[in-house]
């Protein structure tokens, strides 16, 4: 539309280059393609796509927990999906501020969303959190809402994080580096999962 403006008032034709890249980037940035969702029980799944920066064991006021903690770049889609299917029993927004989001102190200082959602026995928590380009989070969920793993739950605007924590007896199916795609990638795995899942089926995170 503002290329169209731009011409009509114009007749430039160089004049409206910068907008309409800047709407293909958009139109690409957005982009939300379809995944193939593991099956089987026990299986938790990435709610985003983007580099695993993090993965590791840590205490919580619950006690001990698995927690993996991605990175999305600009180049990554940006839409998340939920880990496991259950009943959603916590979905807390709150505002902050917007630090890289590759800084530690992004996890507690940055704008955030913490979802919990209750599965077969287990729970597993999940924050969308902003970065340095990222102003806003859409989250698509509410408290009681009967969710199902893979499917879209909200996006984070450009660059941004993602952080997740399981149940601390997991089985871990990726490590610092791994590249991982949401919805599809595994990111553990309960004793009654299966053991043959796609780890990291993207090979770029471009999606």
């Amino acid at each position: 539309m503002v290329a169209a403006v731009v011409w009509f008032t114009t007749h430039v034709a160089l004049l409206i280059v910068p907008p309409v890249l800047l709407g293909l980037f958009f139109l690409w940035f957005f982009r939300d393609p379809e995944r193939t969702i593991p099956q089987g029980a026990g299986l938790i799944v990435s709610p985003a796509d983007g580099l695993v920066t993090e993965a590791e064991w840590v205490e919580t006021t619950n006690g001990s927990r698995l927690r993996v903690s991605i990175f999305l770049n600009v180049f990554d889609v940006h839409v998340n999906r939920v880990p496991i299917s259950g009943t959603v029993t916590v979905v807390n927004y709150r505002p902050g501020a917007f630090l890289n989001a590759m800084n530690p102190e992004s996890v507690v200082a940055n704008e955030q969303a913490m979802i919990v959602i209750a599965g077969d026995g287990y729970e597993v928590a999940f924050k969308q959190i902003a970065g340095l380009l990222a102003r806003r989070i859409v989250c698509n969920l509410k408290e009681g809402d009967n969710v199902v793993r893979g499917h879209r739950m909200g996006l984070i605007k450009f660059g941004s994080r993602c952080d997740v924590l399981m149940p601390a007896e997991a089985d871990l199916r990726v490590k610092v580096g791994s590249r991982v795609k949401g919805g599809s990638s595994v990111l553990g795995a309960l004793s009654d999962g299966t053991s043959d899942a796609d780890v990291s089926p993207d090979t770029d995170g471009q999606g």
